[in-house]
C-alpha cells in the first residue's frame, strides 16, 4: 500500500484578516479525504497548513514522512477556498515543487484548481482533479498502488474529471456526475493537532470552536456564486449522523461551539427539528453558527433552530436594494430579510449579515438602500465584501472582458475592484467602514445611554453626508 501525505495549502498567516480575526478552523473536506484514503489501507500522513509559520513547515513534513504519493486537496467547504486568493496559489505552487523535488507523485484538487488547472500543472502536479474529484482520486490512487511510476498519461487513461499536462501540452477531461462518493463515518481528526487550535481560541475568544458540515452544494443559482466543486446540487446527511458527529465534537474534542459550514443549513424546519430531538437525546446540545437565506427563514424554521442550539445565524442579504438583489439573480425581497431577522431574534439567535458592493450597475442610491436595510433590520453583526468575479459565473461572463491585470485577491482583505464598476476600491472600502459602524451605533441602547446614542448617530450621519457629497470623484469612468 502507497504512503500518502494529504495536505491543504491555506495558511492562515498569509491572510492577514483572518489572522486578526483568529478564527482558524480544520480543513474539513481535507480531512475527510484522508479517513477515505486511510480506509483502504493507505498509510496516511496529514500536513496542516493552517496554523503553520510556512512552506518550510511543509518540507519538514516531507522529509519525515517521505510519501511516495502527495495529495494537495483543499477545504471545500472553507469560503475562503473559493475565493482562489493569489498568495495561497504561490504557497501551493512551492509545496508542489518541494514535493516533486523529493520524488512524490502529485494529485491537487480545489476550486482554483478546477478554474485554472494549468498554473498547477506547470508548477509540477501530476494531475489536477476538476470539481470534487473523489471518485477520480480513489482510481488514481489504485492505479499508483500497482505502477507508483506509470506515466501521467497512463495513469489518467480512461478517467474524467481530471486535467494533465501531456507533451507540454494541456489535457482537460471534465468530470462525468455519478453515484457520489460514501464517505466515512467521522473525518480524521486523530490527524489534527487539536490543542494548537484550541490554543488560538482560547487565547483569542474564551472557547473552542470546531467545524462540521450537514450538507453538500446548494441548489439556488445566485448569479456570483461559484460552484466548481458540486455544482447545483445539494446533498443532505441524515440529521441523526450529523447529531452524531457533534457528539463527537463535544465530548471528544471538547467543543464549546460548532460552526456549520454549510452554504445553507437544514434547508426545511422538519430536518431541523429531527436534528434537534437527536442532539437532545444524546445531551449533547452545542451552541452553534450557521448560515442560511431569509426566504427559507420560516417561523417553524427559526423555532427549530432554537430548539436545536442555534446560537447565531448568517444571512446572505447581500443589499437593501431590490434592484441589485433582482440583478443579482438572489430570489430574496428586502421584506424577507426584515423578516428572517426579526424572527431569529425572537428566538433568542443573534444575526449577521453578509453585505455585497459593487455589483453591476450600483448607484449610489442602492448603496444608502442598503444603508437603510441595516439602520431598521439592526444586525448583530455585518461582513462586508465587493463583488468579486469568479470564473463559471455568470457574472464573470458578464464582466470578463473587464478584468484589469488584477484577477485575484492577494487575501481575504483585499476588497479590490476587479472590473470597471461604478465606484473605485477606495470609494466601497470607505462604505465598509461606514456600514460597518452603521451596525455598531444600532448596537447601542438608545434608552440606556441616550447621549452616546445620539451622538454616535449625528457623527455616522457626518460621514455619510461627507461620503455622499465627494462620491463622483470616485466614480470610475467605464472604457468605451
Amino acid at each position: 500500500m502507497l504512503s500518502i501525505l494529504v495536505g491543504h495549502c491555506y495558511y492562515l498567516r498569509l491572510d492577514p484578516k483572518q489572522l486578526e480575526r483568529a478564527k482558524p478552523y480544520p480543513p474539513l473536506a481535507t480531512l475527510q479525504v484522508a479517513a477515505m484514503l486511510r480506509e483502504t489501507g493507505h498509510g496516511v500522513r496529514l500536513f496542516d497548513a493552517m496554523l503553520a509559520q510556512g512552506v518550510v513547515e511543509y518540507t519538514d513534513a516531507l522529509a519525515a514522512a517521505r510519501p511516495q504519493v502527495v495529495v494537495l486537496y483543499e477545504d471545500n467547504f472553507n469560503f475562503l477556498s473559493k475565493m482562489c486568493l493569489a498568495a495561497i496559489r504561490e504557497a501551493c505552487a512551492a509545496m508542489i515543487r518541494a514535493a516533486r523535488t523529493q520524488g512524490a507523485r502529485v494529485i491537487v484538487a480545489g476550486s482554483d484548481v478546477t478554474d485554472a488547472p494549468e498554473a498547477y500543472l506547470r508548477a509540477g502536479a501530476d494531475v489536477a482533479l476538476l470539481g470534487e474529484g473523489l471518485a477520480t482520486l480513489s482510481a488514481l490512487v489504485q492505479r499508483l498502488d500497482a505502477a507508483p511510476r506509470l506515466p501521467t498519461r497512463e495513469l489518467a487513461a480512461q478517467l474524467s474529471g481530471l486535467a494533465y499536462l501531456d507533451d507540454a501540452v494541456l489535457v482537460r477531461v471534465n468530470e462525468v456526475r455519478g453515484a457520489p462518493v460514501r464517505y466515512p463515518e467521522l473525518p480524521a481528526w486523530d490527524l489534527i493537532d487539536v490543542e494548537r487550535y484550541r490554543s488560538v481560541w482560547m487565547k483569542a475568544h474564551g472557547y473552542f470552536s470546531l467545524n462540521m458540515a450537514t450538507s453538500r452544494g446548494c441548489p439556488f443559482r445566485c448569479a456570483w456564486c461559484a460552484k466548481p466543486i458540486w455544482g447545483n446540487q445539494y446533498a443532505q446527511r441524515s440529521p441523526e449522523a450529523v447529531a452524531a458527529e457533534l457528539t463527537y465534537l463535544k465530548r471528544e474534542l471538547g467543543a464549546d461551539h460548532v460552526w456549520f459550514a454549510d452554504d445553507i443549513f437544514g434547508f426545511k424546519p422538519s430536518w431541523v427539528q429531527r436534528f434537534a430531538q437527536a442532539v437532545r437525546a444524546a445531551d449533547a446540545l452545542v451552541p452553534f453558527t450557521i448560515q442560511i437565506r431569509a426566504d427559507l427563514t420560516s417561523e417553524a424554521m427559526a423555532r427549530a433552530l432554537g430548539e436545536a442550539g442555534c446560537a447565531e445565524a448568517w444571512i446572505g442579504a447581500e443589499s437593501g436594494s431590490q434592484r441589485i438583489l433582482d440583478a443579482m439573480n438572489k430570489g430574496t425581497t428586502v421584506a424577507e430579510i426584515l423578516a428572517a431577522r426579526a424572527r431569529l431574534k425572537a428566538h433568542g439567535i443573534r444575526v449577521g449579515f453578509f453585505i455585497q458592493l459593487g455589483y453591476l450597475d450600483e448607484q449610489l442610491t442602492d448603496i444608502l438602500a442598503t444603508r437603510t436595510l441595516l439602520e431598521t433590520a439592526r444586525p448583530d453583526d455585518v461582513g462586508v465584501s465587493v463583488a468579486y468575479p469568479l470564473p463559471g459565473t455568470k457574472f464573470y461572463e458578464l464582466v470578463k472582458n473587464e478584468l484589469a491585470d488584477k484577477t485575484h485577491w492577494e487575501d481575504s482583505g483585499d476588497l479590490a475592484m476587479m472590473f470597471h464598476g461604478t465606484y473605485s476600491s477606495d470609494f466601497y472600502r470607505a462604505v465598509r467602514n461606514l456600514l460597518h459602524e452603521q451596525v455598531s451605533v444600532g448596537q447601542l441602547d438608545a434608552d440606556r445611554h441616550r447621549d452616546a446614542y445620539h451622538a454616535a448617530r449625528r457623527r455616522l450621519a457626518r460621514r455619510w453626508a461627507s461620503l455622499e457629497s465627494r462620491e463622483s470623484r470616485y466614480r470610475t469612468a467605464r472604457a468605451g
